[in-house]
């Protein structure tokens, strides 16, 4: 088995929470929601995997990478 490893740096992005979330389906609440984002405008650091791109990916009319 081949193990999966996260990026050799370290590396981190910034998650921004900039639009409200009401309105919108239940799902797209359950992933800000999952990042453990709480208020507007609240950003969190996670780890930088394809992953953590892909879940910003499926609501990026709420959420954006801070660089």
């Amino acid at each position: 088995m081949v193990k999966k490893t996260e990026n050799s740096a370290g590396g981190t992005i910034t998650i921004q929470y900039y639009r409200s979330s009401i309105g919108y389906a239940k799902n797209q609440k359950a992933v800000v929601s999952s990042l453990g984002i709480t208020k507007l405008n609240q950003k969190v650091t996670r780890p930088d995997t394809p992953a953590m791109r892909g879940i910003v990916a499926k609501v990026p009319h709420l959420l954006r990478i801070v660089e």
